[in-house]
């Protein structure tokens, strides 16, 4: 999800859902809930079968956990119109009372604190069919050119539970998965992680994919087509990474051509951000039914092998046609979404403000650091200031479509503050290290970067994360060589030091809500670009 319509359609979106009430449904959907934090998710066994004809799914999910209080009522999610057949432990069939989405399920005593224990939800229905996926969520049922099905899966935001049951909430990711899905035998079903086996019958094969790390709920997907499959292996930090590609058949030499740019993003990626997070379950490219999503190892892609933005530079300034946007934008999400994940929905900016900005980095490794610049500056274009960057905590909702290039050009402003790229870069692997497979809090996040760069970065996440406005540096000239300046449009104790380009010299000042006065030589100055900042003449 809050994958990209055009970005202006997106950030309209999220100035609509800003402004919504919640609901008892909101609150046990995006909340850790009594019935959620007793049990600790370990492993997940989805074992489904989908009927193409039908719009059809049928299967289970097996739920294995670890005790961490003595409780007997467990949550349990399943989106209408799916419904739960029935939940099975140790051999008997348990109650379940529900709630629309929510199910809780009566265990028949009080479970023990340490103890491992299991159960099994048996489902069935029509999942909700996602009409303009990767933004409404569910499943696409399609055809391809040749009249075949063509399906896929999409849930970020509204959920994995649209099209299997599972504990629901981004806090805890399970430890590892089996997900074994049955197609008709002439189709292929492409899954997140490693192919341990396909079994053939008569009708339908079975394709059993194993992912061995943990993965965040809507990060697991199916992908169902008349794939044909080629590959490589990718000489990485971490050693030999297998890079798989599923396309539809007739589009193998289109895509043998355009996903050069996987190789080309994981080198760059390496190298400012660390290795790929993910080595034992591969990297995949699986052509998919729309746009394109950050799949944890099954990264998917619609992209119509265009390089841009389905042909299109966000930036305006040309560097946008200079790779292919799918590729290197989900795939940067293999580092942040993947790797470093938020606990709560509101934090969404972590996944996307960093993943946006990787765009720039991309360019900066092949291109430049003036070529990079340009590009994220360009995105500013995007940029809506409408409703704060972090949503509304514990209810599922994200904040505004700007943690996208506003996020992007408040991280390109914090490496102006650095003012060392070595570090930079240190830091931007740093993140990757310490918050490792981890599920996070902005909190955590804005006290990793203050504490890395020695800056407090208080005030300046207050600003960009946290209100809609954009500092202003108000100035005006005193007599024919005295700048005085301050800042305007700020937070409380907002100082943050600025380059300005005056007498042909690039040199730091440091505003704040004082105006403050610099002798100069010339009236002709300027802000240097980099830093997200506007400047306004007192009148």
């Amino acid at each position: 999800m809050n994958k990209y319509l055009s970005i202006l359609a997106l950030v309209c979106i999220s100035s609509l859902t800003a402004q919504k009430s919640y609901t008892r449904q909101d609150t046990l959907r995006g909340s850790i809930t009594p019935e959620r934090a007793w049990w600790d998710l370990t492993y997940y066994h989805l074992d489904i079968e989908v009927k193409p004809e039908t719009k059809y799914i049928s299967g289970s999910t097996t739920i294995q956990y670890t005790v961490l209080e003595a409780k007997d009522v467990l949550q349990v999610d399943l989106q209408e119109p799916l419904q739960i057949d029935s939940v099975i432990q140790h051999g008997k069939i348990l109650k379940v009372r529900s709630e629309k989405n929510a199910h809780f399920v009566s265990l028949e005593k009080k479970q023990q604190p340490g103890a491992t224990d299991s159960l099994h939800v048996y489902y069935s229905g029509h999942p909700r069919e996602a009409v303009n996926a990767p933004w409404d969520g569910g499943i696409s049922w399609k055809t391809d050119a040749n009249g075949k099905p063509f399906i896929a899966s999409s849930c970020q935001g509204l959920g994995a539970s649209v099209w299997w049951p599972n504990k629901d909430h981004m806090y805890d990711e399970v430890d590892s998965m089996l997900i074994s899905v049955t197609v008709p035998k002439d189709l292929i079903n492409v899954s997140n992680g490693r192919l341990r086996k396909v079994i053939s019958d008569q009708s339908t094969k079975t394709y059993h994919w194993f992912v061995s790390n943990p993965i965040n709920n809507y990060g697991v997907n199916i992908n169902i087509g008349d794939y044909v499959h080629f590959g490589e292996t990718y000489e990485g930090e971490k050693g030999p990474l297998d890079m798989n590609y599923y396309v539809l058949r007739d589009h193998l030499e289109k895509a043998k051509k355009q996903f050069k740019d996987a190789p080309k993003m994981m080198k760059a990626f390496e190298h400012w951000f660390g290795p790929y997070p993910f080595y034992e379950d591969s990297f995949k490219l699986v052509e998919v039914p729309y746009l394109g999503m950050e799949h944890q190892s099954s990264v998917t892609y619609g992209n119509q092998y265009k390089n841009g933005y389905l042909g299109k530079d966000l930036s305006g300034t040309g560097w946008g046609l200079k790779f292919d946007f799918i590729i290197v934008h989900e795939s940067g999400h293999e580092w942040f979404a993947n790797n470093i994940t938020y606990k709560d929905a509101a934090d969404m900016w972590i996944h996307e403000s960093f993943t946006a900005y990787s765009e720039n980095l991309f360019l900066d490794y092949y291109y430049g650091k003036e070529a990079s610049a340009a590009y994220v500056i360009g995105t500013r274009r995007s940029i809506r200031n409408d409703t704060p960057i972090i949503g509304t905590y514990n209810v599922n909702q994200e904040g505004s479509g700007d943690m996208y290039y506003k996020g992007a050009n408040m991280l390109h402003t914090l490496r102006q503050l650095v003012d060392n790229d070595d570090k930079w870069r240190t830091i931007l692997r740093g993140l990757n290290k310490k918050f490792y497979h981890q599920t996070v809090t902005t909190k955590q996040i804005e006290s990793y970067l203050s504490d890395s760069t020695g800056i407090d970065l208080s005030a300046f996440f207050n600003q960009y994360l946290r209100d809609t406005r954009i500092p202003v540096l108000e100035y005006e000239m005193v007599d024919t060589n005295k700048l005085r300046y301050r800042y305007s449009n700020i937070v409380r104790d907002f100082d943050m030091p600025i380059r300005i380009r005056v007498n042909d010299t690039l040199q730091w000042i440091q505003p704040n809500a004082a105006w403050q006065t610099l002798t100069v030589k010339d009236k002709e100055w300027s802000i240097d670009p980099n830093f997200y900042v506007n400047k306004k003449e007192k009148r």
